[in-house]
């Protein structure tokens, strides 16, 4: 063998050595979810709620919470459904709650939940909803309640939960953002601001409760067909249809199951698709570093997504523009 060939295999090696060490201080052993008690807030419906079905699956006992007792009565028959059908001997409990009111409300449910079921090992925060209007066009009730649902609903309930889990010394919190979060776009203005507050929330959070066994997650999903995306479409600006339509659209099984693959291992950030795997990777910033994968991929690719993104934003304002010109041409044939 010649020299440099020896060099260069020498190289290479190190090269795999180097990879193989940083995988493994990073990798995480999957934690166990089997007679634990997972917290779900918005779990009846959507997102939620097939994390509901998910963790179920798995073992859990789950407790569900959200602001309308119908559905939840509805998501409890169909989760304890999924429980009866593997015989784990998990349960399933609701509270009806709006979390966005007051720290006092959080504290109730989370007192007289794992009053029934134990220390919730899991919180997942999925609580929440979107309205797209025009900056203009957005009342001071609606931004508020956007900010009280979206933030603070999360912040106080987490609160309550990470108390008791420092006591237990460990612990899955799971934030749910939007790719939103990680991207103003056009209609969004009020609901990226809450999006986006709650990942550096969970950046902080992940700081403070490393040393104690906890984790934190934040999801960050695309368009998904849910019961709130119908809704949503209802006040969309056409710029934003047309921008959203750009990711695709999600099943709410999809999102769930990798949520809670995710949060198993202790990955900070989980998402589906190409959007959000380049989203994540750009806006990763001074996050925590918590897999190999995604660190390689910040590392080396951030500079060529950041050129993919130019093209996506150059499209996104070609849509703004032109649907601009038509409304002006509009108004002059009036």
């Amino acid at each position: 063998m010649s020299l440099c060939c020896y060099l260069e295999y020498i190289g290479v090696t190190m090269v795999i050595v180097a990879i193989v060490t940083i995988a493994n201080i990073f990798s995480t052993k999957k934690r166990d979810l089997k007679g634990k008690h997972v917290l779900i807030t918005g779990g009846s419906s959507g997102i939620g709620l097939s994390v509901a079905h998910d963790v179920a699956r798995r073992g859990a006992s789950v407790t569900l919470v959200a602001r309308n007792v119908a559905n939840l009565q509805k998501a409890q028959e169909e989760v304890e459904g999924t429980i009866s059908s593997i015989s784990s001997g998990g349960k399933v409990q609701f509270f009806s709650a709006d979390l966005g009111a007051n720290a006092e409300v959080a504290c109730t449910v989370v007192k007289d939940a794992e009053a029934s079921l134990g220390p919730v090992f899991m919180l997942v925060n999925c609580a929440g909803f979107a309205r797209a209007q025009k900056f203009e066009d957005l009342s001071p009730q609606l931004v508020k309640s956007m900010m009280d649902v979206n933030f603070l609903g999360s912040f106080f309930i987490t609160q309550e939960v990470v108390r008791n889990m420092k006591q237990q010394e460990e612990g899955i919190v799971v934030f749910t953002s939007s790719q939103g979060g990680l991207l103003g776009l056009y209609g969004f203005t009020a609901y990226a601001a809450a999006k986006g507050a709650l990942i550096k929330l969970a950046e902080a959070l992940h700081m403070e409760v490393k040393p104690y066994n906890i984790t934190v997650t934040v999801c960050c999903p695309p368009d998904t067909d849910t019961p709130g995306f119908e809704e949503e479409n209802k006040t969309k600006p056409i710029e934003t249809q047309l921008i959203s339509e750009a990711a695709g659209l999600f099943k709410a099984e999809e999102v769930a199951h990798k949520l809670v693959e995710d949060a198993l291992i202790g990955k900070f950030f989980t998402t589906n698709g190409f959007e959000g795997y380049l989203l994540t990777t750009l806006c990763a910033g001074m996050g925590p570093v918590t897999d190999a994968l995604s660190f390689f991929s910040q590392v080396f690719l951030s500079g060529l997504f950041r050129s993919v993104s130019a093209f996506y934003l150059w499209s996104f304002g070609r849509i703004v523009e032109r649907e601009h010109q038509k409304r002006m041409a509009s108004k002059k044939v009036e």
